[in-house]
């Protein structure tokens, strides 16, 4: 946790950096080590950088190369911090080694679940409509022996029956649109626009100026972050209007997606991260891109996410 001004928190490690730096160059050991290891720690929770703690040495050492030294105590000095220095950010290694696998892994679930919810998708548009066809086909073979005071309520059985289909193949949309895998990211935007214009009742234009596919990752997320913005706007936002926005330019592309709906307070949004918008996941899938997402909104005057993925990343995920 972060405590005061950066400077305060500079000089609140260096002070006892300084100290225990000289102790182990006048006596190396484990002990002196060891509390090279703590000062990391404290550090570290300060929110102190690799970059502050290599600046803080550099003083520290600068402090002992008197001119009045010669220069083999001069090597030992620098030979004896540097192995100081390495104890003090090896806890800045750790964090940094267990975020990354934490990402590793959190990319692996996030493939595993994009997997499973294909093979969900297209289980539902294969197998539940082929089940609805034959039930079709059943109640038509069944009209026939029906007398005609009964067949209104056949008719009602198949207005039902074309209801739950008509449901299925939505949900199969939304769990994972074969136009995506099939035609890529614009034309599953441009669907997803359309269908969100039809159940939210707005009007939704897409822009995009891309001339070639994505990795499918990165298609993947942009999907994602659209989806869930457009439902945002079409549950809370009371918005008439949404643009969604897709370029590439100097190796990273952009997506926006902005409404002209009734915006929210930054403030109170800020205290809650993107989990105020529901878009904690999303947040989590671009970040594990090295992208970042950004939300400008002001109340009563629209809102507006952007995502930005460098492409170069991406390819090498």
């Amino acid at each position: 946790m972060r405590a005061g001004p950066v400077k305060d928190r500079l000089q609140e490690v260096a002070e006892p950096y300084d100290r225990a730096l000289r102790s182990h160059i006048a006596r190396p050991g484990e002990q002196t080590l060891r509390e090279a290891y703590e000062i990391g720690v404290r550090a570290l929770s300060l929110g102190l950088s690799v970059g502050e703690m290599a600046t803080i040495h550099c003083r520290t050492v600068a402090g002992l190369m008197d001119h009045g030294r010669a220069a083999d105590e001069r090597e030992a000095i620098l030979a004896s911090g540097e192995a100081f220095l390495d104890e003090a950010v090896s806890p800045f290694e750790r964090t940094y080694r267990g975020v990354r696998d934490a990402n590793v892994s959190l990319g692996r679930l996030n493939e595993m679940l994009e997997d499973q919810a294909k093979h969900i998708a297209y289980a539902l548009h294969d197998e539940v409509t082929q089940v609805l066809a034959t039930s079709h086909l059943r109640l038509a073979e069944l009209a026939t022996h029906v007398p005609a005071e009964l067949q209104p309520r056949i008719a009602d059985v198949r207005g039902l029956l074309d209801q739950i289909e008509e449901r299925v193949r939505g949900l199969a949309r939304d769990l994972r649109p074969t136009i995506l895998d099939d035609l890529g990211l614009v034309p599953a935007l441009k669907f997803l626009a359309d269908s969100a214009s039809k159940r939210w009742g707005l009007s939704i234009n897409v822009a995009a100026f891309l001339n070639r596919r994505l990795p499918a990752l990165v298609e993947t997320v942009l999907y994602r972050v659209t989806q869930e913005a457009l439902t945002n706007v079409g549950r809370h936002a009371g918005a008439s209007q949404a643009q969604v926005w897709l370029t590439e330019r100097d190796g990273v592309v952009v997506c926006s997606v902005r409404d002209d709906g009734v915006g929210f307070d930054a403030a109170v949004v800020a205290g809650n991260g993107l989990r105020g918008l529901g878009l904690a996941g999303i947040e989590e899938r671009v970040a594990q891109l090295d992208g970042t997402i950004h939300i400008s909104a002001d109340q009563g005057r629209g809102t507006e996410i952007v995502v930005e993925i460098p492409l170069e990343t991406s390819h090498a995920r």
